[in-house]
């Protein structure tokens, strides 16, 4: 099982207004193949806090309508295992995260994955190299 990040699931959906640089497509690319291996029944956790993020987001830039809908869809998905977060878990992620120079969020994601023994994570977040966790980029 591997932990995935909320910008994996932004870069497999979220469509480009612009032209993207080179090394945007090839990080939009790699989320969309891991964003299928996830439909097609690849177990991956979240937690509640990185489906926020990911919802924040895409209300933004896509509008409610589609966040909704996508939000459904991820939440029905039996691969995805969605991890609830307490308050306690906020608390030791921001002991973390000023010990470690890394965001609140990020260190949430840390402790979760230890909680699980999860010590691979989908992500594009460079933060995540500082870890003791493999970032899995294919």
């Amino acid at each position: 099982m591997r932990f995935i990040d909320a910008n994996v699931f932004i870069y497999a959906v979220l469509k480009p207004k612009a032209t993207l640089p080179d090394a945007i497509l090839k990080k939009k690319n790699a989320a969309k193949e891991i964003f299928l291996r996830m439909n097609d029944g690849e177990p991956v956790t979240t937690t509640t806090v990185h489906l926020s993020e990911v919802a924040n987001v895409l209300e933004d830039a896509a509008g409610m309508a589609f966040a909704c809908d996508l939000l459904s869809a991820l939440l029905m998905k039996s691969s995805l295992q969605v991890e609830p977060v307490t308050a306690d878990d906020y608390r030791e992620s921001i002991r973390l995260a000023q010990k470690s120079a890394i965001s609140i969020n990020d260190a949430l994601g840390l402790i979760i994955m230890e909680r699980q023994g999860i010590n691979e994570i989908y992500t594009f977040d460079r933060h995540f190299r500082q870890a003791k966790v493999r970032i899995v980029q294919e």
